[in-house]
């Protein structure tokens, strides 16, 4: 039995009260930076790995 569309708004009502919409859109900006820092971070380390493969196999020639 899963959760129903109800649950989910009453839940979301709940947080909203709780937390505030100021708060919550901080935290979803917060959120949204450190995702996409991750993000950069994985391709520069793949960037950075596959440019010193060709540097290794160009010395090898």
């Amino acid at each position: 039995m899963g959760i129903s569309i109800w649950q989910l708004l009453i839940i979301l009502l709940i947080v909203v009260m709780l937390f505030g919409t100021k708060r919550l859109r901080g935290l979803g900006a917060d959120l949204g930076s450190a995702i996409s820092g991750f993000r950069k971070s994985i391709n520069d380390t793949d960037s950075a790995s596959s440019t010193e493969a060709i540097k290794q196999d160009a010395n090898r020639v």
